[in-house]
């Protein structure tokens, strides 16, 4: 059995100043957004944070750059967020910016063990300059390095007492690798079952790669409302 916890407070405690998180979501998809809430509260200062993007103003990782929490950011995409770029332009917070699936693949070989890879993205531009390279079959390609995390931050719809989680459609973006590669992951979830009451084969992230769950009820506030 996981460890349940009671408050979304208890869950963020173990969270010290300086560590490195990995926070699921895409967007304001899957974010586990009342463990950011706790820890925007808690103050947590001096983060290195891994994830997609960076939230919005107002909500998700963004409350953490309001608070001036995070130091460091290793993202892919960074729009939609001033507050972000007024500190990237101001020296305020330092940005690693990577190819989309370089970060899902350097977060996937850090999860599975395996210390870096290479990959033809970013060949030949700015992201090329003073890094390893070789050429594997007559193409360029540059050696990137696995990430791991001190805590994953991750969403999902169901888990059961085991940790086996289930992530709603979309949702699954960078949830599923995020889990594995944290030392610590803290699994926000909507639903919690009894062991064996989920489908075995709709498994998402096998309860072996989380440690602790959290059930609490999301707002799932929408990015940019569309209406015609």
């Amino acid at each position: 059995m996981k460890q349940i916890l009671n408050s979304f407070q208890e869950a963020v405690s173990s969270i010290t100043d300086g560590a490195t998180l990995m926070v699921g979501g895409f967007g304001l998809v899957g974010i586990p957004e009342q463990l950011l809430v706790a820890l925007a509260d808690r103050g947590t200062r001096n983060l290195t944070v891994i994830s997609n993007n960076c939230g919005i103003d107002d909500w998700g990782l963004g409350l953490l750059l309001r608070n001036k929490q995070i130091t460091r950011i290793i993202a892919s995409y960074v729009g939609e967020n001033k507050e972000f770029e007024r500190q990237v332009l101001s020296g305020e917070i330092e940005a690693e910016l990577v190819p989309q699936g370089t970060l899902a693949e350097r977060i996937r070989a850090g999860g599975a063990g395996i210390p870096a890879f290479y990959t033809p993205a970013g060949v030949g531009t700015p992201l090329a300059d003073g890094r390893e390279t070789r050429v594997f079959g007559g193409k360029e390609y540059i050696l990137e390095h696995a990430l791991t995390a001190d805590f994953s931050l991750v969403r999902a719809a169901r888990a059961d007492r085991m940790g086996n989680l289930i992530y709603n459609k979309t949702a699954c973006n960078f949830n599923p690798m995020m889990a594995t590669a944290g030392k610590v992951t803290i699994a926000e979830v909507e639903q919690l079952s009894e062991t064996g009451d989920l489908d075995p084969e709709s498994i998402d992230t096998p309860g072996i790669y989380v440690q602790q769950i959290i059930v609490g009820k999301q707002e799932k506030r929408i990015e940019r409302l569309t209406t015609r």
